[in-house]
């Protein structure tokens, strides 16, 4: 259930977010958790993994039992890490699953996401008393488009992954986005982003992790686009864009029974967009220095 507080079900034994994408199923194989593993520093990553899925040897296994994927960890400890101050406070409109709050509490950052789902926010927190120690996250049971209300406050990072609009259907509830035609939800959906942005402080990040979806002919609606264009209208301005490349799983089957008739690729990736609200000269004063490595593991270079 993603938490656009739209009542999507617990689709998932463990409670996690499933990725949005076509063939997306996260840490198929030990290889593909080790190399994301590698990306970051690795060890709240590796602990939140642990902790949910059991020993590394055995989450592709639970994966492929469970037929989902949680939200990918080491993307979070980086956002984390990066776009956020020290002991910030974030904000999660579509906050679904665990795991960007647990990674978020074990980093010491102070985490709020919204979620209809009563029954998600309770799994959630059951993790996250499993996990957590002295900083937990907080989720609150609600509509995100409410969140101006429920969240009120001011936030160091905005950090979700929203919903694909029809993508996946959660629930019957009218409430949910994802049942909603596409006119409304690019309304309610644009005004989401607005509010928050609203609560976001100045000199500050949010990120979105989206992909897009095709229309009943085939056609892409363009939803990152759509995203960029709701956070500037907002005031925050798109000042980085990455790619999340998700495991191809069974991807190549699948498309290789449709590319005959329609010539339709499939898609292996989600986009990662920052923006950030404020003058970009303020983020040496506001954001402390990262170290990178080279891929020998030796300390290259300080990124201030």
């Amino acid at each position: 259930m993603r938490g656009d507080g739209k009542g999507r079900g617990l689709a998932r034994s463990t409670g996690q977010d499933l990725m949005k994408g076509e063939g997306s199923k996260a840490f198929k194989s030990q290889g593909r958790q080790t190399a994301l593993q590698k990306t970051g520093s690795s060890k709240v990553a590796n602990d939140t993994i642990n902790s949910v899925f059991g020993r590394p040897e055995n989450a592709g296994e639970t994966q492929s039992q469970t037929g989902t994927s949680i939200f990918d960890p080491v993307l979070c400890e980086l956002v984390y890490r990066w776009f956020c101050p020290a002991n910030g406070s974030i904000l999660d409109p579509f906050a679904g699953g665990s795991v960007r709050g647990i990674v978020a509490a074990k980093l010491g950052y102070q985490y709020v996401g919204v979620d209809l789902s009563e029954r998600q926010i309770e799994a959630n927190r059951a993790q996250a008393k499993q996990i957590c120690d002295t900083v937990a996250p907080a989720w609150v049971v609600g509509d995100a488009r409410d969140a101006k209300t429920l969240t009120k406050g001011e936030y160091d990072l905005i950090f979700s992954c929203p919903p694909y609009f029809d993508l996946e259907v959660y629930s019957d509830n009218p409430q949910d986005l994802s049942t909603l035609d596409y006119d409304t939800f690019k309304k309610d959906y644009c005004q989401i982003i607005a509010d928050c942005v609203a609560m976001l402080k100045d000199n500050r990040f949010a990120c979105f992790v989206v992909g897009d979806i095709r229309d009943k002919k085939g056609f892409y609606r363009n939803l990152p686009s759509l995203t960029i264009d709701a956070f500037q209208s907002a005031g925050a301005t798109l000042y980085n864009e990455a790619i999340l490349v998700t495991a191809v799983g069974s991807l190549p089957i699948r498309v290789g029974k449709q590319f005959g008739s329609y010539r339709k690729l499939g898609k292996t990736h989600q986009n990662v967009l920052v923006f950030y609200k404020g003058n970009p000269q303020k983020i040496k004063e506001d954001f402390t220095e990262i170290e990178v490595e080279d891929f020998t593991g030796k300390k290259a270079e300080r990124i201030v």
